[in-house]
Parts: C-alpha cells; sequence; structure tokens
C-alpha cells in the first residue's frame, strides 16, 4: 500500500525510542541521539516554527555542517509543513544570499562561522536543541500532508550563476524509497544478525543522495547514522572501526584516497610489493578466500564494515576493482537533484562490474537516438522555483533529459558514458567522450587525477588533457603516450597541460569545477600566463592560510616565510589535511615554513615518524575498581608519609560531577597523585592523566638494541603507570590531535582529563607560558575547566627531600570556567595562565 508521505516514516513507534539514531562529532566530542532524542527535538523545532509563525509551504534555509541538529530541523520542516531550503556547507555567503531572496525564506537555520542573511531571522545550529527546549511535545500532531506537497528546493547553480532550484515532494523521495524498502524487506531476516546497521555519511545532507542514505534509508532499516566533520583517510578508517560501521556513503574521490592510504600503509612497513602480488593472484578468486588473503586489511577497518555506496560521480573502474578484489562490495548508482537523486542503482548482492545498475521499479528509462538517458516516472521533480510558479523539468512526451549518456544491455544493466554536453566533437567530426580518456589516463602510475576539455577549434573542439601528476618530476609526455597506446586513434591526447596547483577546484562532492578549469588552461596556453609566484598566490594551499591567518591575499610569493601563531598551525594542518584528503607528518609540516614547501608536503605525504597506543583498557571497571582500591591501600598511606598536602578551594566543586578539564602547574612526576589527592572521590575515580607520549612509548616499546632486563623493567613500568594512574600520551613534537581526539573519547565514556598546559616540568620554580592547544581542548571538549595550582613540590625537590611536614605541600583549587567556543584558543590559554598564577600560596611561615 503506497504512503501518503513522508511522516508515516517517523511515527513514534516506528522504531524502538532507545535506539542511536544519530552520532555526530562536535569539536573532539561524539553527540548521540536516540530515536526518542531526534522525534523530541524534531517536535520542538515544528513548535518553534508555528510560535515565529511560519505555515504550511513557507521556506526555511539550512545552512551548515552535517550534524543532529541539522537532520532534527530538515524533519522538523516536514512536521510543520514547511519547506527546506538546503544550502551547502562551504556554498559561498553571496549565493547564500540570493538564494534566500529568490526563494523568499522566513527563517534560516546557521552553521558556525556563516554570517547573517539580509533581514531574515537566524537560530544558530549548534544552539538548536537548547533554544527550541522550553517547547513542549505533549499533543503535537503533524501538518496533515499528501504526496503532491513540496518538502524542499536544492539549489544547483554554483556561485557564479543565477540559482535554479529543484522542487521535490513527498512523493518524490517515496517514489524512490518505496522500492528500496520493499527490496530490503526481502534480507529482513538476516539484518537482525547485524543489528543495527551504521551508515557513515560523508555526503553532504544538503544533497538529495545524502538524505536518502543520512535520514531516510537508517530510518527504514531502524539504523544510526554518523556524521564526521573531515574527509581525512586515516579518520574516515579510524572512525569505521571505532563506531563499528557497516556501510560508507561517500564520493568517488574519497574511495580513491582510502586506495592510496592502504598502499601509504603498506608502502611505509616495506609490505607494498608483497601485497601487490596478492592483488594480482585474487583475480578471479571467490570472494571468500579473497577475504581471507585480505584479513589484515578487514582488521584494519573492522570486521562489521562490508560496503560502500559511492555517489555524486562516477566512480573509476580501478577503485571499483580494487576494493571488490578485497572483498568489499562497492555499490554505484545514478541520478540527479531533479530524479531526487536515484534513477538507477546496483543491488548490493547482485553487483554487476563497472554499471550503475537497474532502473528502480516503477520508473521507465529509455536512450534516445544520440545515447541521452531520459526518464519518466513519479522521483522526478515537480518543476524548478520560479517567483511566479514553478517550472516544467519535462518535454511535451513527460519525459526528463538527464543530459547524460548512456549504454544498456540485453539485462536491462545501464552503463554511464559521460555528460553529452561534455562530449568533444573534433574537427573530423567525431565524437570524443572525455570520460573514457580520463579513465585510460588515471591508470598510470604518475597521474594522480586529470580532467580532459575540449579546447576550442575552428568551430569544434580537440581534447585536451589537464594533469595532476604525483610527483612534480613525473614525464607528462610519457604518461600521456603510454596512454595513448590504449585509445583508439581518434582519441589520443595530444595537447596536455600540468595543473598548476595542489588540486583542482572542487564542488562540495568533490567533483571538479571543470568551467574553472578550463578558463585557468585556455587563459595558460593563450599566452596569458601569470607568474610562478602569482599562480600559486591563488592556489588552494594559499587561500586556506589566507582563511585561517584572517589577513590579505598573499602577495610575496610561495617563497616567503609563513607568519603563524602556533594555533594557527594546527588549524592549518587540519584544514590541509581535509581538503587533500591526505595524512601530513606534524614533524615534516612543522618545518614547511613557505608556501611552496606546504604544497610539496601535501603532493607528497609522509607517514607519521611514529604510532602511539591508547590504552582503553585503563578505562575498563575491573581496572578502576583497582586503581580505588590501591588508592587508599597504598597511594594515601605513602602521601601520608611523603607529606600530605594542605587543600584548599574545594567548596568551588561543589555540585560539580563531571566530566571536566583540570590543569595545573607542573613540577614533578609526582604532581598527578598530588592533583589526585586533592579531587573529591566522584572526580577522581574516572580522572585520565595526560602524560609525556614519547617518554610513554618508550616505556610501552623499548628501542632496539635494549637488554632484556630493562626492556622489562620498562614494560613493567608502563604497565603499572598507566593503570595505577591511569594515563595516556599527550606527544610533545607530533601526534598531538590523535591525543586531543583520545581526550574526547575520554569524556564521551565519562572521564574527566587532566592536562599540564606547560608541556614539560619547570626547571626553576616558575610557572611556564601555557602553549595553545589547551585553549583548543578548552573549547573542543565543550566541559567546564577547572584550573588547580601545586605549590612547595619544587622547594622540597631543590632541597632533595623525600618527605615534607603536613601542609608545606600546598594544592589549591580554582572555580571552573566554561568559555565560548567563539574565543580565540591563544586568548584562553593566557586567560588559564592567568587564572592558574592567581592561585598561588606562599609557603608555611613556620618553615621558612
Amino acid at each position: 500500500m503506497p504512503r501518503e508521505s513522508l511522516l508515516e516514516y517517523f511515527e513514534p513507534t516506528s522504531r524502538p525510542a532507545r535506539e542511536i539514531a544519530l552520532a555526530w562529532r562536535r569539536g573532539y566530542r561524539v553527540i548521540r541521539w536516540t530515536y526518542a532524542d531526534l522525534l523530541r527535538v524534531s517536535t520542538q523545532f515544528a513548535q518553534e516554527l508555528a510560535a515565529r509563525g511560519i505555515v504550511k509551504g513557507d521556506r526555511v534555509l539550512l545552512w551548515g555542517e552535517n550534524c543532529g541538529e541539522w537532520v532534527a530541523a530538515f524533519l522538523g520542516c516536514i512536521f510543520r509543513g514547511a519547506i527546506a531550503v538546503p544550502m551547502d556547507a562551504i556554498a559561498e555567503s553571496g549565493f547564500a544570499s540570493r538564494v534566500a531572496r529568490q526563494a523568499g525564506v522566513k527563517l534560516a537555520i546557521l552553521g558556525h562561522g556563516r554570517p547573517p542573511l539580509d533581514s531574515v531571522p537566524a537560530i544558530p545550529l549548534d544552539d538548536l536543541a537548547a533554544a527550541v527546549a522550553s517547547h513542549s511535545t505533549d499533543g503535537f500532531s503533524p501538518a496533515a500532508a499528501k504526496r503532491s506537497d513540496a518538502i524542499q528546493i536544492v539549489f544547483t547553480s554554483g556561485t557564479t550563476a543565477e540559482p535554479r532550484g529543484v522542487v521535490l515532494t513527498h512523493g518524490n523521495l517515496l517514489a524512490n524509497l518505496e522500492p528500496l524498502e520493499k527490496e530490503i524487506g526481502r534480507y529482513r531476516r538476516y539484518e537482525k544478525f547485524f543489528h543495527p546497521l551504521r551508515f557513515l555519511d560523508l555526503l553532504p545532507l544538503s544533497h538529495v543522495f545524502g538524505q536518502l542514505l543520512g535520514v531516510f534509508l537508517p530510518q527504514i532499516l531502524g539504523g544510526t547514522s554518523i556524521f564526521i566533520d573531515t574527509l581525512n583517510p586515516s579518520e574516515v578508517i579510524r572512525t569505521i572501526r571505532e563506531e563499528r560501521v557497516s556501510v560508507l556513503v561517500t564520493v568517488p574521490r574519497l574511495i580513491e584516497s582510502l586506495r592510496d592510504q592502504i598502499e601509504r600503509d603498506l608502502e611505509s612497513r616495506g609490505a607494498l610489493e608483497k601485497f601487490r602480488r596478492s592483488y594480482r593472484a585474487a583475480d578471479g578468486e571467490h570472494f571468500l578466500k579473497r577475504w581471507w588473503r585480505f584479513r589484515k586489511i578487514h582488521r584494519q577497518f573492522g570486521w562489521k564494515f562490508w560496503a560502500m555506496i559511492s555517489g555524486g560521480a562516477a566512480l573509476p573502474a580501478t577503485a571499483e576493482q580494487f576494493w571488490m578484489r578485497l572483498g568489499y562490495a562497492v555499490i554505484q548508482g545514478y541520478g540527479l537533484t531533479e530524479t531526487t537523486s536515484l534513477v538507477s542503482v546496483n543491488h548490493p548482492f547482485k553487483l554487476n562490474q563497472g554499471s550503475i545498475g537497474k532502473s528502480l521499479p516503477g520508473l521507465e528509462v529509455k536512450l534516445s537516438g544520440e545515447g541521452e538517458i531520459l526518464v519518466r516516472g513519479e522521483n522526478i521533480a515537480s518543476g524548478y522555483w520560479k517567483d511566479s510558479g514553478v517550472a516544467p523539468v519535462l518535454d511535451a512526451d513527460g519525459w526528463f533529459h538527464t543530459g547524460d549518456l548512456g549504454e544498456r544491455d540485453a539485462a536491462g544493466t545501464l552503463y554511464f558514458k559521460g555528460r553529452r554536453k561534455n562530449v568533444i566533437v573534433t574537427p573530423e567530426g567525431l565524437n570524443i567522450y572525455p570520460e573514457d580518456l580520463e579513465s585510460e589516463l588515471r591508470k598510470e602510475a604518475g597521474v594522480r587525477d586529470c580532467v580532459v576539455i575540449g579546447l576550442e577549434h575552428d568551430g569544434n573542439a580537440i581534447p585536451c588533457a589537464v594533469l595532476l601528476l604525483r610527483d612534480s618530476g613525473a614525464d607528462a609526455e610519457a604518461v600521456v603516450q603510454s596512454a595513448n597506446q590504449k585509445l583508439a586513434p581518434f582519441q589520443q591526447v595530444r595537447h596536455w597541460y600540468i595543473w598548476p596547483e595542489s588540486d583542482f577546484p572542487r564542488t562540495p562532492t568533490q567533483k571538479p569545477v571543470l568551467k574553472q578549469v578550463k578558463d585557468v588552461v585556455e587563459r595558460e596556453l593563450g599566452g596569458q600566463s601569470s607568474s610562478e609566484d602569482s599562480a600559486r598566490a591563488a592556489s588552494p594551499v594559499a587561500q586556506i592560510l589566507q582563511r585561517i591567518s584572517g589577513g590579505a591575499p598573499l602577495k610575496q610569493g610561495a617563497a616567503a616565510k609563513l607568519q603563524l601563531s602556533s594555533i594557527e598551525r594546527v588549524e592549518l594542518l587540519n584544514a590541509l589535511e581535509d581538503r587533500y584528503q591526505v595524512d601530513l607528518s606534524e614533524t615534516d609540516f612543522t618545518k614547511a615554513d613557505t608556501v611552496a614547501a606546504l604544497e610539496k608536503l601535501v603532493e607528497n605525504p609522509a607517514e607519521r615518524a611514529r604510532d602511539y597506543h591508547y590504552p582503553l583498557w585503563a578505562q575498563a571497571w575491573p581496572v578502576r575498581w583497582i586503581r580505588t582500591a590501591i588508592f587508599y591501600l597504598l597511594q594515601r598511606p605513602a602521601m601520608l608519609i611523603l607529606g600530605w598536602p594542605k587543600i584548599r578551594g574545594r567548596e568551588h566543586l561543589r555540585g560539580v560531577q563531571g566530566p571536566i578539564l583540570v590543569i595545573s602547574n607542573h613540577f614533578g612526576y609526582v604532581d598527578p597523585a598530588y592533583i589526585i589527592a586533592a579531587l573529591p572521590a566522584r572526580i577522581r575515580r574516572r580522572l585520565a592523566v595526560a602524560m609525556d607520549g614519547e617518554l610513554l612509548e618508550t616505556m610501552r616499546k623499548p628501542p632496539e638494541g635494549t637488554g632484556l632486563f630493562m626492556r622489562l623493567f620498562l614494560q613493567t613500568q608502563y604497565f603499572l603507570v598507566v593503570s595505577l594512574f591511569n594515563v595516556f600520551p599527550l606527544p610533545q613534537r607530533s601526534g598531538f590531535r590523535r591525543s586531543f581526539a583520545f581526550a574526547g573519547e575520554l569524556v564521551d565514556r565519562g572521564s574527566s582529563v587532566l592536562v599540564f598546559p606547560e608541556g614539560a616540568r619547570s626547571q626553576n620554580g616558575l610557572m611556564g607560558p601555557f602553549r595553545a592547544g589547551i585553549g583548543l581542548l578548552a573549547t573542543r571538549l565543550r566541559v567546564p575547566v577547572l584550573p588547580m595550582r601545586l605549590d612547595g613540590l619544587f622547594e622540597r625537590k631543590i632541597a632533595r627531600k623525600h618527605w615534607a611536614p603536613p601542609g608545606w605541600n600546598r594544592v589549591t583549587i580554582g572555580a571552573p570556567v566554561k568559555f565560548d567556543e567563539s574565543t580565540p584558543a591563544e586568548e584562553i590559554a593566557r586567560d588559564l595562565e592567568r587564572r592558574v598564577a592567581a592561585l598561588a600560596e606562599p609557603p608555611p611561615k613556620s618553615n621558612r
């Protein structure tokens, strides 16, 4: 029985209330909402829309990163009958303003850093749940809806063109969801063995395919949608493993980046050649044998991970083959915004490599005489948004012209052949499809990526390959000639251009912006080339650098020294890894002091010098109980002998339950013991201590050449310090970002964290400057910061006394403080430094 509207998927009894619906990263924390939480906030937002006078058919703009609040706002619009206007998170503000004016939006939900829109009231996306919390959900009833009612307007044009909005209805989405739901029903009895299925959705929720896989399909399956704020391959792999992800939903470019990451990891261990031999041997093997052959890679991703869903662009055949040969399912589909993102899709258990699957039931698909894919069915958008009404998207016979070229075999399977408008018509009247040439060029070892464009020539065009090379010294001519050997004579590339920047300009779904690429190539080949420095100044690296530093464009050239604060360097490192989807060595990054050096670094990423171990076993309940017993049986009596401290300021902890971030000045190895003793049991029992990462890793894994006795001694030390003091590594030179993320995991588990912001023990008794990283932790952990101060320990250390009179050692507890997320990290570090300094207490007079 067809559903009347999407509302039927979100009835309160449709899903178990306690199951996790959404998980997303904010700062160093992971926020999780149950189905009950999602329904509550969505309902409260719908009530907020009603309170603001927003009625059925009014438009609400959603502009921000993927997160639970975005989903709640989107569903709240559906519940109220309002029309959502999703905007790409990276959209330019001028384009967003034009969309808001054209759509006549009544309210904007704005993510962090998005500027206000002209005269449009706004609610901060991150604060949405708190902003609507006062509304009651009792007696709420969603607005009546039918299949023909609009739910969203998706604007598809770029930042330089006039916005073009595609109007989608309940019926459009249901036309794609109902066939999927029916097919899923055939496998329901098997899903219980893998429940819950977890989807890591890296597609923007502003795109319909991202919504289908991140909002609606998990709802049908009772699964969990996970969002993260990075496309860094190692972070994606870590998330897949730690969150026990079943299915990755992403763009082809990241699927290729994950392959490159696997190969870089293998190369760093000297195992790449062995892997390649095994890879070749696996061709044609049974699935189970391939799965066993590559079990180490499956262990790296986690045993529950089994499939990748690719959307947003065509997946290169080499990447599809790579992952399928390793034993993963790679699912491709095809569609456009006007077709509500889906026309055809591969069946996950009946994959047809190289194809885009069969058309969904209920849709009509045919090929025109020129090979263009034409579609007819309820999934086709109701029209394009116009101030005066909705403009049709169909031709006179009811067909939608996709503008894409395809082929179809006897079984009805579709194969994508490229965009019709991208066809290059040569002077000989022959048609060249850029995708065919790009496919061969990407097979060359020296090519990181490429696009093929048509250069105008006497009213026709000639193909020109624009190359991103893996090594700046690679021979482009040899690469092109090698690819040409596999192409027909009329297809062969005779013109090429080496892209001068580290990457192409890209859309939110990582497609190259062909118009910008073509404009640059035509200008350069037309004799209007700019200098190397000016070309680099406009490069993505330079643009990211300019945005982070908040400065003017880099006019001094690529060789000029970078002038960045320590915190700006951290932000730049994160931004470059996300932009280029690589892992950068923090040691090499520290040495890169020019734009040119940064560009070279992202072109040739190196592996981190050291991997640090983060012991989750120390958080397990048996270890916590043992640690508590040891504190009362051994540690506390020992401190009574060595000198029980005078503790003041405990009144500041009344009502503080944790988790909290504890900071203190630092003198020696015994400092954590005094901090732990001063804290109340409710915080002490779940306190993790950050320790010198290099030292801790040396204890865990002694260097080669260490004698057997010393090795056992160091490893015993490691076990005792981790188990008794619950320490984790905080490296001083590289790897600290992973440590910060681990601190977030600890806080998510209910633990508090102790960090010494000076980064080193005091050598003269004076407190050193706090590192800016503590400012990052203070905002991204989103917990109160508790300043504490130790006094008396340095004097005892200088006097070489192993004990002190009671009260000589002093521990002072300050008032907890929270910081706004927008406060600069350097400013927070200086503020905390002043707070700890103000807690100083002179030694007792009797002991002077």
